[in-house]
Parts: structure tokens; C-alpha cells; sequence
């Protein structure tokens, strides 16, 4: 059986597709890869990558003053700003824990708007989604969890991953490296992680476990997963980038399902 086809497996509403991509080819697919999902937590390395334009152009510096006093906009992208998950209360001193917030990315994102003078939803559309092609996706609200997008999209995107154009590959390796090694947090839905890793935008996996990705998969292994029943990984030790997306929120059942299909991607393809 291709490693793929356990998607029709999987106990969706409706529908769900994922597609695997080495370099700049597409190596297999399955589902319905032109149909929009809402991507939730997905949205935010699609963000991230925004605000890595904006540093590129000059608009944003990573270590610039954004969010908390004593935050920058590095902290903001790596969850270190002590900003809970979806408010703006101050829960540590910046740098000193890696508290997930969605909150921070709004903040990310209203930050760069005022940097730039142009509407965040906009500036993404400008920077990232027309550049690479991906023309459904949209940001339809809070720069957390608000994007919708479809696979076809989305190996573009992870095809940029592993060969980047819009961005330079020192930033992206720099996005895709730990930034404030050794800090502790709750990793959303997978409980502590001791230490739990992140890039800028993007958690990375190292060593942690339990994991949504396979044991196959290398600790350079870098993305993202969504409550909405999303994940994109790209393992450059692999060369490869997986996701999927489907219409069943993140659970159990996706706890089962996703490492066994990470592992049977990477023996198909590795």
C-alpha cells in the first residue's frame, strides 16, 4: 500500500489530502488537493514566513522592539514573548519560557501593518501567497489560526521550504534552527516538553516524544500542526516535505494516525 493512501483511512467528516514533495517535484498525492480547509494553527509558519519578508525588505528586524517591554519580534515568532495563548496578559519575562501564543502572532502581524503601512492580510497575499502561486489561500481573520488554504497551495509552499527563492536560505535556516535553546513549555495537545524547540515560526522536532511526526522523521525536522486536523513537516536530513489536511479536528484518532503515516512516507520516499 502507498504510504498516502492511510488517508482514506483516516475517520474525517468528509475529506482530507495530503501530498509529499522532494525538491521541486510532487512524488505522490491523494484526495482532492484543490479543496480549501480551514488551516488553523498552519496559518502561523504561513505568517512567520510573512514577517521573514518583512525582515528581508528591511521592514521589520528580528531583534527590533515588538509585543512586552523587553520583547522583540524574534521572541514574538519563537514563543518566548511571555504572552499567553490568546490574550495579551504577560505571563513570564521575555526569553525566560516558551508559552504558545496565538495571541503573539496578532501582535506579530499588527506590528509589521504599522511597519509597513499596509494591511497584514494584505501584505501576506503580496508577499508570500502571490509570489508562490497559492492563489486560494487567504488570511480571513487573527494571524494565529484564521488561514484557509488547499494542498495544492501548500506544497508550494513546502516546495519554497526546501528550496527557498522568496526568502534567503541563511534566513530560512535561521527561521528553521532553535532559537532560545533549553526553554521548557506545553507543546498544544502533546503536553511538556522538556526542552520544547522552536524555530521562528516553525516548531522543530529534536528529540521530543510523544511527537505528530514519526519516529523516522530527523530532529532537523521543522513545521506545524493544526487543530483543525492540518500538518506540514519538511525534513531536510530527508529532502522531503509532507502534509495533510483534512475536515476532523485534531484528536486522538490524529495522535494514532499521523506518526505511522510520517514513518511510512519516509520509507517510501527516504
Amino acid at each position: 500500500m502507498r504510504a498516502l493512501e492511510q488517508i482514506r483511512q483516516w475517520p474525517v467528516r468528509n475529506a482530507a489530502a495530503g501530498v509529499v514533495v522532494r525538491g521541486k517535484g510532487v512524488v505522490d498525492s491523494e484526495g482532492d488537493t484543490a479543496k480549501v480547509f480551514p488551516l488553523a494553527s498552519v496559518t502561523k509558519p504561513l505568517v512567520a514566513y510573512g514577517v521573514l519578508v518583512a525582515v528581508e525588505e528591511g521592514a521589520v528586524e528580528l531583534d527590533q522592539p515588538a509585543g512586552p517591554p523587553g520583547s522583540t519580534v524574534r521572541h514574538l515568532l519563537a514563543h518566548t514573548s511571555g504572552l499567553a495563548f490568546d490574550t495579551n496578559e504577560v505571563l513570564a519575562k521575555p526569553g525566560a519560557k516558551r508559552i504558545y501564543s496565538s495571541a503573539g502572532f496578532e501582535v506579530l502581524a499588527d506590528f509589521v501593518a504599522a511597519q509597513t503601512g499596509i494591511p497584514f492580510d494584505r501584505y501576506l497575499r503580496e508577499a508570500v501567497f502571490e509570489p508562490l502561486g497559492m492563489n486560494s489561500s487567504v488570511l480571513a481573520g487573527p494571524a494565529g489560526h484564521a488561514g484557509r488554504s488547499s494542498v495544492a497551495d501548500l506544497l508550494r509552499f513546502a516546495t519554497e521550504l526546501l528550496e527557498p527563492a522568496v526568502v534567503s536560505a541563511e534566513l530560512l535556516s535561521e527561521a528553521s534552527t532553535v532559537q532560545f535553546p533549553d526553554r521548557n513549555g506545553v507543546l498544544p495537545g502533546y503536553g511538556s516538553q522538556r526542552p520544547n524547540d522552536w524555530g521562528l515560526g516553525f516548531e522543530i522536532r529534536d528529540h521530543k516524544i510523544p511527537h505528530w511526526t514519526g519516529g523516522a522523521n530527523s530532529p532537523r525536522t521543522f513545521g506545524h500542526f493544526g487543530q483543525s486536523g492540518t500538518f506540514l513537516w519538511v525534513d531536510p536530513d530527508a529532502g522531503m516535505a509532507c502534509l495533510a489536511l483534512a475536515d476532523e479536528n485534531f484528536g486522538d484518532w490524529a495522535r494514532v494516525a499521523w506518526p505511522p503515516l510520517s514513518d511510512a512516507v519516509i520509507a517510501e520516499f527516504g
